[in-house]
């Protein structure tokens, strides 16, 4: 029988959750309950918060005795954190569940984000309309409104509550039947500067028997890519579209945070790196753009995405922070340098055309690469000409093989 563990604080919120249990049993599923709260629950768990707290080294009755719920909320999220995909791995559970406001969506979204992709997590939350990375993070944990606050049985939460839980339900009884060829999987960056190199480089690629990944280099995209290289899931990386260390170096909104560009390095990946997109950083709307930046070369991409042109000394620091990544690496990398464009619109004739500011950003990386880590191939076209991409593309395919 598949099994959803139900992961809450069964004693603010035990009648919700029990009718939770009961409905999900309805639908011919097991139930795997864990205590998260600090006090006694409603019902009787499978897993207790004495149990929970244990597994952050912690004794539940000390943390009671201490009244501070945001202590408690961060010890139970730790133990959670490390008790859940043991439970997991030992078969107790299929699929996990879970409701609450901030503080509950804080203490079971960690060990959701713990568990392996493709697991079925749902979270009803009443922050899932708002900024969900900080819990989604780059895992598949599904955020879903609650609308109402997880407070009662009412006409509207028990609506919530059963959409959510035929949900999951859904998720365990309907399984894929269709069979998927195994091929190795390629991760590549895209921007939509870049999308024609990309394209290009993923149908050569696909063609000759390996499946590609395409992640949107936003960010929570380049943080989704490191992760899934450090989970084992890639055999080779395309990171053509490195751009989003140029919004964490200046300020930008779609930085992908400090140690991007690292996993495959440390994890002896076969990769191909490029300059894709470094001749902008991204803000939101125009009136966005932070006072001190008037009168730079802005670009409007969009109504809500504005584009700044990245100046001389932004592209040298923007240089040395990859060439200290590229230096890491564990194994043999290769590093493309397209000399007539980084981007779509860095190109003769287009708005971010920037010769003088590329030279600094090449002559950056030409100098601090350490040649016995770092294969440097530069071609006398822009990123998105097929000859570059395809060449990368077979530059990598070359790394695989070997």
């Amino acid at each position: 029988m598949k099994t959803v563990a139900i992961a809450g604080t069964f004693d603010t919120k035990g009648t919700e959750y029990l009718y939770v249990k009961e409905l999900i049993e309805s639908q011919g599923l097991g139930t795997f309950t864990i205590h998260t709260g600090v006090f006694e629950p409603v019902f009787k768990p499978d897993v207790t918060n004495k149990e929970v707290a244990e597994a952050a080294n912690t004794d539940i009755e000390k943390l009671i005795a201490k009244k501070d719920r945001a202590l408690a909320t961060e010890v139970l999220s730790k133990g959670m954190e490390k008790l859940v995909p043991e439970l997991y791995k030992h078969g107790k559970f299929d699929a996990i569940i879970s409701f609450g406001g901030t503080g509950g969506t804080s203490l079971v979204t960690p060990a959701m984000r713990a568990l392996p992709i493709g697991i079925p997590k749902v979270m009803v939350s009443t922050v899932a309309s708002g900024n969900t990375e900080p819990y989604v993070g780059t895992s598949d944990i599904i955020m879903m409104p609650s609308v109402v606050d997880v407070a009662g049985l009412n006409s509207i939460s028990t609506k919530i509550f059963t959409n959510a839980v035929f949900a999951i339900a859904g998720m365990l009884k309907f399984e894929n039947t269709k069979v998927v060829e195994k091929k190795p999987l390629v991760a590549a960056t895209m921007f939509g500067v870049t999308t024609p190199c990309i394209t290009a480089a993923r149908e050569y690629l696909e063609k000759r028997g390996y499946e590609v990944l395409v992640f949107h280099a936003t960010g929570i995209g380049g943080r989704s890519m490191e992760a899934l290289v450090d989970g084992g899931f890639i055999e080779g990386v395309l990171d053509l579209t490195t751009t989003e260390w140029a919004d964490e170096i200046i300020g930008g909104v779609l930085n992908a945070g400090p140690n991007r560009l690292e996993a495959a390095g440390k994890n002896h990946i076969p990769q191909v790196v490029s300059v894709g997109a470094l001749d902008m950083c991204n803000f939101g709307p125009y009136d966005s753009v932070p006072e001190k930046f008037a009168g730079r070369n802005f670009y409007k991409h969009n109504p809500t995405v504005t584009l700044m042109r990245t100046n001389k000394e932004e592209n040298e620091a923007i240089g040395k922070k990859l060439v200290e990544k590229l230096n890491l690496a564990r194994e043999k990398v290769a590093l493309f340098i397209p000399l007539k464009g980084v981007s779509g619109i860095d190109v003769e004739g287009q708005p971010f055309y920037g010769p003088e500011e590329n030279k600094v950003l090449f002559d950056t990386l030409r100098n601090g690469i350490n040649r016995n880590v770092v294969e440097l191939v530069e071609m006398d076209c822009d990123i998105n000409e097929v000859a570059f991409a395809q060449a990368a593309a077979q530059k990598l395919i070359d790394m695989m093989q070997k």
